[in-house]
């Protein structure tokens, strides 16, 4: 018993080492390998909380580290600013970032979308407690609403719609969409934005203290895109491996575990209707 309980802290020092050291601010772009190769700093967009994408993400670069020959490091950032920070200053070789982000930072840094999610539009939602007795976006005239910061439809389009509907609702940042979640569920705030993947894989504690009041149109999904300073046959290779993915057992169980059907190239102009929003 003695032994086992040692295994089980050494595991868990492990697991808490390697978590931290992913989510730490890595080398900047151009970084070098202790072998002398590259290694491609990959960043996401920070939806959930840093350990759960660390779980997520981790298998699927190594996974594609496979495949390419190429050092892929996760990374992320503690909320929404903070990644917008990095992307308007580089710091991510590859980004998944939301579509607001893209046609932001494809202006501001020159990110090149070279991917997106198959079979997917991105609608936001607007969620609140079961029992609630609000049942229209008008009811919520006046209440407090939870949305992580700077999130495209569980933030920008969701501000947007209560403009058009001239409803004056008390906005509080959150730092993720989990959090915004557990704020409603937890009754501090009437109503909490959100997207329908991150909904569907909230804890289930949580989830099932909820309902979806309103969903909105759907739009191109997140953009898988790669910073300027990468060489172009690289982002080929990463690309063509990522395609891939679904028609592999294995690649396709990892895709399943964040959601995605699939992966399928994207180029810039698929982000036009998220231009055509003019959302500041």
């Amino acid at each position: 018993m003695a032994r086992q309980n040692h295994r089980r802290l050494i595991t868990a020092a492990v697991f808490a080492v390697t978590t931290a050291a992913s989510l730490a601010l890595a080398p900047a772009a151009g970084a070098q390998a202790a072998d002398g190769g590259p290694v491609y700093r990959f960043g996401v967009v920070p939806q959930q909380s840093g350990s759960k994408l660390s779980r997520l993400w981790s298998p699927i670069l190594a996974y594609l580290e496979q495949r390419t020959g190429y050092r892929l490091q996760f990374a992320t950032a503690r909320n929404i600013p903070t990644f917008e920070k990095r992307l308007r200053n580089d710091k991510y070789d590859f980004a998944y970032m939301n579509p607001y982000h893209y046609v932001t930072f494809h202006k501001e840094s020159g990110y090149r979308a070279f991917a997106t999610a198959k079979g997917k539009r991105l609608k936001g939602i607007l969620v609140v407690r079961k029992d609630s007795p609000y049942q229209s976006l008008k009811d919520l005239d006046g209440k407090g609403v939870a949305v992580p910061a700077h999130a495209f439809a569980a933030d920008l389009v969701m501000r947007a719609q209560f403009q058009n509907l001239g409803e004056s609702v008390d906005i509080h940042d959150v730092a993720s969409h989990d959090s915004s979640y557990r704020n409603v569920a937890d009754g501090r705030y009437a109503a909490g934005g959100g997207v329908l993947r991150t909904f569907r894989a909230t804890a289930p504690s949580v989830r099932n203290e909820l309902r979806i009041l309103w969903t909105s149109p759907g739009f191109t999904p997140h953009a898988f895109a790669a910073s300027p300073s990468v060489p172009p046959e690289v982002v080929k290779r990463v690309q063509k491996a990522m395609l891939e993915m679904e028609d592999d057992p294995e690649g396709k169980a990892l895709l399943k575990a964040i959601r995605l059907k699939g992966v399928i190239a994207a180029r810039d102009s698929d982000w036009n209707d998220v231009r055509a929003l003019n959302l500041q």
